[in-house]
């Protein structure tokens, strides 16, 4: 009887620490007919590699046309095609497309449900990059963000296929401490990837990332000492979606898509109660409206506000448990923030009105 109890508030502790995310936050359904929402959506066509490549020997073009990125029945088919196709004074033989989203967040589950394309040397990825990236091209560096270089920016692999590999499934993780043939990944066969819709997931917190697949976990990523170089994952990321094309391509390819059903991003609904595990942290008053406290338990912290499109608007250095924060300058919404200790991390929500 004692050991049941015991097991009993093991797992009602375990319960009370877990992540919960349960608001959307941001989603494209793809419900429209032709172009992709431009509002959502960025497509990315710079060649970066001095003006005259892709990176990994990828051998295509990514464009902005309808051809290879549309909506239609209620999904994203972003099309890879063979065909000869000359931009920025270079002719590629086949194309395709990289999407970038006009939305970038801290933390979330992230799911897209979607149908892989098939032949050898398709390499299609559901994935994201720190919004401080330097990448010739990308959305969040023409807005200029750039601060960063890659890997520590970070990047994470949602889902990675390819088609020299049908129907096995990868998620990986990038950072200064393991990047290119990453050792920070793991795979999953998954049966008809290709034939039918299956959803991808990441739960990120401040202290994991945890994959899957049709809620079947195949890889977390938790190291025991957070870095800048094993974990740059404490600001915001966003996402990409993309069908590069190897040199290995089938000689007989002609055209594959990714058809994706949605992109869906949740955070979590609790308003200024701690989130992670390892730290603890409250905001006071919520909702508030010119200043407010919180209360820690993380020592001398970093504290970082952002909007909830993943833009900071606010940090203080050694922010100390109960110091007066002025957020008069902000506007009326939701906000989240997030406290960065030497040893552990805590993030929540608030209101400012």
């Amino acid at each position: 009887m004692r050991t049941l109890i015991l097991l009993l508030f093991t797992f009602s502790l375990h319960s009370l620490n877990a992540q919960v995310y349960d608001t959307l936050v941001w989603a494209d359904e793809f419900n429209g007919t032709g172009s992709i929402d431009t509002s959502k959506w960025w497509h990315q066509t710079t060649l970066p590699n001095a003006g005259q490549s892709w990176w990994n020997g990828e051998i295509q073009h990514y464009t902005d046309r309808d051809t290879n990125s549309y909506q239609q029945n209620g999904a994203l088919y972003l099309t890879a095609l063979k065909e000869s196709y000359t931009d920025q004074n270079v002719t590629k033989e086949y194309t395709s497309a990289r999407l970038n989203s006009k939305f970038a967040f801290t933390y979330g589950r992230v799911e897209v449900r979607a149908q892989l394309p098939t032949g050898v040397g398709t390499w299609p990825a559901i994935w994201t990059l720190g919004q401080n990236i330097y990448e010739v091209g990308a959305y969040w560096d023409v807005q200029g963000y750039a601060t960063t270089g890659w890997p520590a920016c970070g990047e994470i692999d949602i889902m990675e296929h390819w088609g020299s590999n049908q129907n096995y499934v990868s998620s990986a993780m990038h950072t200064p401490s393991s990047f290119g043939n990453t050792s920070n990944k793991g795979t999953q066969y998954v049966n008809g990837v290709s034939t039918g819709f299956h959803v991808y997931a990441l739960e990120w917190s401040a202290d994991k990332m945890v994959f899957s697949v049709d809620s079947i976990v195949h890889y977390t990523y938790e190291p025991s000492t957070q870095t800048a170089s094993s974990w740059p994952f404490d600001a915001p990321q966003y996402l990409l979606l993309n069908i590069a094309i190897q040199s290995s391509i089938d000689a007989n390819f002609v055209s594959s898509p990714m058809i994706v059903d949605y992109v869906r991003v949740y955070q979590s609904a609790a308003i200024g109660i701690e989130e992670s595990s390892r730290g603890k942290s409250k905001f006071y008053p919520n909702p508030t409206e010119g200043t407010a406290k919180i209360h820690h338990d993380l020592g001398e912290a970093t504290l970082s506000i952002f909007t909830n499109t993943g833009l900071k608007v606010i940090e203080i250095e050694d922010y100390e448990s109960g110091a007066e924060i002025n957020i008069s300058q902000l506007s009326s919404g939701i906000y989240s923030y997030v406290l960065k200790g030497s040893t552990y991390n805590s993030q929540a929500t608030f209101v400012k009105r």
